[in-house]
């Protein structure tokens, strides 16, 4: 696939700050429009793999050509997936629901090729919270990071001081792991 050109199927500015990181400039950036929703007792590796390929499959339909990467993150606390947080009821609640344990995040990466082939990479990021007091909920509430966040929290901001432990992929956490995803693009043949 030298040559083939990248489409990232995301329009998160943290995906493509990510891929920069590690010299990956997309061609083109197209956010894949699926429905998220989640299948009934469906596990949160599952769900983000599925939708991840179900991003890169979607896009690719209409640019049959290149090479799309499509990306999701879920935070987990057990099998329970949080939502992203829309609102501040919403952070609040994700944020009572970490504080002072340990919960999961999940990222899928599918990276669909010509003629249809997918192949899809799963990270997972193991990030302990310490116990979150009403002054911290509410100052994190009001810094407004959370926003369009898996899990109400963003890790590359003022939501850093609340972790005590983190086990795996930093970027994971952030939105896309970075070693899986520069992985598939290898095994793809994609080189800039």
């Amino acid at each position: 696939m030298i040559g083939a050109s990248l489409i990232l199927a995301s329009a998160s500015p943290r995906r493509q700050s990510l891929l920069a990181m590690i010299g990956v400039t997309p061609d083109e950036i197209i956010p894949a429009d699926i429905d998220e929703t989640e299948l009934k007792g469906e596990l949160p590796r599952d769900y983000v793999l599925r939708l991840a390929r179900e991003k890169a499959l979607r896009v690719a339909r209409d640019h049959p050509g290149a090479l799309v990467l499509g990306s999701d993150t879920a935070v987990a606390v057990g099998r329970r997936i949080l939502p992203k947080a829309e609102d501040e009821a919403t952070a609040r609640a994700c944020l009572e629901a970490i504080s002072g344990r340990a919960h999961r995040v999940y990222t899928g990466v599918a990276l669909a090729r010509p003629g249809g082939a997918v192949s899809a990479k799963i990270a997972e990021t193991r990030v302990k919270v310490r116990v979150l007091d009403q002054a911290a909920i509410d100052e994190y509430a009001a810094c407004d990071e959370w926003r369009g966040k898996a899990g109400g929290y963003a890790i590359q901001g003022l939501f850093a001081k609340h972790i005590v432990t983190m086990v795996g992929s930093h970027s994971n956490v952030v939105g896309l792991p970075l070693y899986e995803t520069a992985n598939l693009l290898t095994g793809a043949g994609w080189t800039r």
